[in-house]
């Protein structure tokens, strides 16, 4: 990425997709395990402009799997209301896509990103990408089948060697795609590596769509530097969101303001932490929801002083009164240094 595109004027220009206007254009991507309503909700509130839930697969027939019925989307949810579905088969993807707009979607993303084995070994994901033809095929069937506006996320490619997403976004924009996500690496290269924005750039020259970039995004300044090099409507935030849901309003405000945002208090953190682990317990029960919570409480933490101290404690506590007792002793601890320190 040329160093001289931090130079360049941005003209912040609020990101449409079909009839919605977003509050931001710094969007979270989507996350399995992680992106989900009580997380998506606590982003919207940091400045995130839209929000994608987690993967659902498009048999339906699994829905009913505790995993997958906690990713069904709910009218209270966050709005833009956008749901990512994966799968192979052009009427599965349709009539999947069809339901989920019965169920309170208004938009609908089509994952042709994921590199997880998983998902790939189905050639579902950023395997699909290898079958131009079926990608065609599944877009056309899913933007026919619903009224709300159809959006893509991909990756640049299969290998460095096989990049082929200008061919992919000209077939997107052909079928009706409204948006087009493109995360910068290849399936190839999983999340190793570092991602690249030429392919991105290269893409935004060709298409009329929105297009938004995503990939190694951990920062306001990398925020600027990407949206500058690549031209992209907007960007896309994942793993450097967790545990730091505010770098949406940060990034945000370096945009439209051209200077960092002050630092969140250690009340204002404290304040966002515990609405986040008490949300997961509602949604969740309390007993799973005290199990997720563990990996947010690292990612939030793990970074502060004494965190070693209170690890053990707050990561093998089973009911949520203990692990609220010891995130707010947690809390207590910073302050008490902070007071030592300032002395």
């Amino acid at each position: 990425m040329n160093s001289n595109s931090t130079n360049q004027v941005l003209e912040y220009k609020p990101l449409k997709i079909g009839p919605y206007t977003l509050s931001s254009n710094v969007l979270l991507a989507p996350m399995a395990g992680i992106s989900d309503s009580v997380y998506r909700k606590i982003c919207m509130q940091q400045g995130a402009g839209a929000t994608v839930a987690e993967m659902l697969t498009s048999d339906i027939a699994q829905w009913n799997s505790n995993k997958s019925s906690q990713r069904i989307i709910k009218p209270s949810d966050p709005e833009p209301r956008i749901v990512q579905i994966s799968g192979t088969d052009a009427q599965t993807m349709a009539s999947a896509a069809k339901l989920c707009v019965d169920k309170g979607a208004q938009i609908i993303d089509i994952n042709m990103g994921c590199p997880a084995k998983k998902v790939c070994k189905s050639n579902a994901g950023s395997a699909l990408l290898a079958d131009e033809k079926n990608v065609a095929n599944i877009l056309e069937a899913v933007v026919n089948a619903v009224d709300a506006p159809v959006t893509l996320k991909i990756r640049t490619g299969l290998t460095p060697q096989q990049r082929n997403a200008i061919n992919i976004a000209k077939i997107a924009e052909s079928a009706g795609i409204q948006s087009l996500a493109i995360h910068g690496r290849t399936r190839q290269c999983m999340y190793n590596g570092n991602a690249e924005y030429n392919t991105i750039q290269s893409v935004k020259k060709i298409v009329s769509i929105p297009v938004i970039a995503n990939g190694d995004i951990n920062s306001p300044q990398i925020a600027k530097k990407v949206l500058a090099f690549t031209g992209a409507n907007a960007i896309m935030i994942g793993r450097a969101a967790q545990g730091n849901p505010w770098i949406f309003n940060q990034v945000n405000y370096l945009l439209q303001n051209k200077k960092m945002l002050p630092t969140l208090s250690l009340d204002e953190i404290e304040s966002v932490v515990m609405t986040h682990i008490v949300g997961l317990y509602s949604h969740y029960g309390n007993k799973v929801g005290v199990r997720v919570a563990r990996k947010h409480i690292t990612w939030y933490l793990k970074n502060y002083k004494g965190y070693a101290i209170f690890k053990n404690l707050l990561l093998k506590v089973e009911y949520p009164q203990q692990q609220q007792k010891y995130l707010k002793q947690f809390f207590k601890y910073q302050h008490t240094n902070i007071t030592e320190l300032a002395a």
